[in-house]
């Protein structure tokens, strides 16, 4: 009775499930502005402006991500771009060498 009444729900809730930690970040990444900006700033020493652009980039990827995927429009080219996203964020936040952090 409880799967016939939650059945069309579930597909919504599963996706939801699974883009979960892109949809926290990206929001993350809106309130926490300067300080991303500012991180990547003293890491890279790129400027505010490149430093800005990759927030943005980031922000912007992570939450239409999660829009087309939950929206099932361009599922597969969104999947494609959140891995995308995860790549970046390897490299910048230089987590390809913090082998606790990666195996997490």
């Amino acid at each position: 009775q409880f799967l016939r009444v939650t059945k069309q729900y579930l597909p919504h809730v599963a996706r939801l499930c699974l883009i979960s930690t892109f949809l926290e970040d990206g929001i993350r990444m809106w309130i926490q502005w300067s300080e991303q900006r500012d991180y990547i700033d003293g890491t890279w020493n790129c400027g505010y402006f490149l430093a800005s652009v990759f927030v943005f980039i980031n922000l912007f990827g992570q939450l239409s991500g999660c829009i087309l995927v939950l929206s099932r429009n361009f599922v597969q080219y969104a999947c494609f771009g959140l891995f995308g996203i995860i790549a970046l964020q390897t490299i910048a936040y230089s987590i390809l060498w913090d082998l606790k952090f990666l195996m997490r």
